[in-house]
Order: C-alpha cells, then sequence, then structure tokens
C-alpha cells in the first residue's frame, strides 16, 4: 500500500523539522512538502496534490483557516488537518466550516498524531476531545439562537424550563431570584403565547416544540 502523502504548513522552521522527523519514522506516512505560510501552502498543494496537509492557524499574511478554504476549493480530495496550539472554540467551529477534517492540538502525543492522519486519510474526522467539545458548544448556541421561540423571551423560557423540571412557583422564584408574583406572571404570559391552559399542557407542548429539555 502506497504512503500517506503529508505536507506540513507552519511559520516556524523548527516545528517543521521537527514534524517531518517524526513523521519519517512511520513506515506509512511520507512527507512530500512543507510551506511556511498560507499563500505558499496554496500554491504548493496545487502542484504537489499531498493526501494530507498538517495546518498551523496563526501565521503571518494568509492565516491557516484561509488558507484551508482555498485548498479544499481548488483540490476538494486533500484533507486537512489543523494542528495548533489553539483551541478556542471559535477557531475550531471556522477550521471545520472551512473544510479541515482534523483538529489536532501540538501538545498531542506521537501516536495521537499518526492516528489523526491515518483517520483522516481513511476519510474519517478526527478531532482533540477539547476541540470536539468546543465544536458541540459552537453548535448548540447555534441551534439555540437559530430555534423558534413563539414569542417567549429569555426569561419565560427560563421559568418555562423550570416548570419542565418540575419546580414549584416559589422555588422558581427562589432560584431565579424574583418574586412569586412574578414568576405568576411569566405563567400566564406563557400559557397565552403556547395557546394553553395549565401547567401539564405548556409543559406538553414546549417539549413537543423543543423549547425545553
Amino acid at each position: 500500500m502506497a504512503a500517506i502523502r503529508v505536507m506540513v504548513v507552519d511559520d516556524h522552521k523548527l516545528v517543521r523539522e521537527a514534524l517531518q522527523n517524526i513523521l519519517s519514522l512511520q513506515a506509512d506516512i511520507e512527507v512530500v512538502g512543507e510551506a511556511s505560510s498560507g499563500d505558499e501552502a496554496f500554491h504548493k498543494a496545487k502542484d504537489i496534490s499531498p493526501d494530507v496537509i498538517l495546518m498551523d492557524i496563526s501565521m503571518p499574511g494568509t492565516n491557516g483557516i484561509v488558507a484551508t478554504r482555498m485548498i479544499r476549493d481548488k483540490l476538494p480530495d486533500v484533507k486537512v488537518i489543523m494542528l495548533t496550539m489553539l483551541d478556542q472554540e471559535g477557531y475550531v467551529y471556522e477550521a471545520i466550516k472551512a473544510g479541515a477534517t482534523g483538529y489536532v492540538l501540538k501538545n498531542t502525543s506521537i501516536d495521537e498524531l499518526t492516528r489523526a492522519i491515518r483517520e483522516v486519510h481513511r476519510g474519517d474526522a478526527s478531532l482533540h476531545p477539547k476541540a470536539q467539545a468546543h465544536l458541540i458548544k459552537e453548535y448548540s448556541h447555534m441551534a439555540k439562537s437559530q430555534r423558534e421561540t413563539y414569542g417567549l423571551s429569555d426569561r419565560e423560557l427560563e421559568v418555562l424550563q423550570l416548570l419542565a423540571d418540575g419546580f414549584t412557583n416559589k422555588e422558581i422564584a427562589s432560584k431565579l431570584y424574583i418574586s412569586t408574583q412574578t414568576v405568576k406572571t411569566h405563567i400566564a404570559h406563557i400559557f397565552e403565547k403556547l395557546g394553553v391552559k395549565d401547567r401539564t399542557e405548556a409543559v406538553a407542548s414546549a417539549l413537543r416544540r423543543g423549547l425545553v429539555v
């Protein structure tokens, strides 16, 4: 079986050399090129068509996320793994959106890195656990922001969730630091907006509509 052809992209020469030395010890992986910037990575990728690119994010000029988008647009068969020190959720989401199928932190082990290369090469995704957590959180935020709320305010949604959790008006008031009368007012508005008559109907309706969990 042919070796997996890898290109290493990082603006630090020592990092590139270290990665090449590490990967050269793997019988099924061959480093076929390197680049020190996003633009250089794009042009070299077009020339050598590697199977997998290890891409740093933070580089002068065209960063790794933009370079990944450029490469994936022109070379959809080339797989990209972000290899970076950055594990913020925004970077993970943008990298995946740009077309990366792997996200590995630079403090990962050699075994984890080579496993990621093999997984991505065979068509799977490979995300560091922290990257997975960030991505799930990001998509959760998106889902919440995009869901239909049926005119309910954020506070009314909070009250509705507590209703679904089985709390009494007094307990809800205590948790939200509001008066029981204010809770009753919120519940009255919830009933009106959902077109229901009591707490049981409100919770059932909210569950059907995905307003509570």
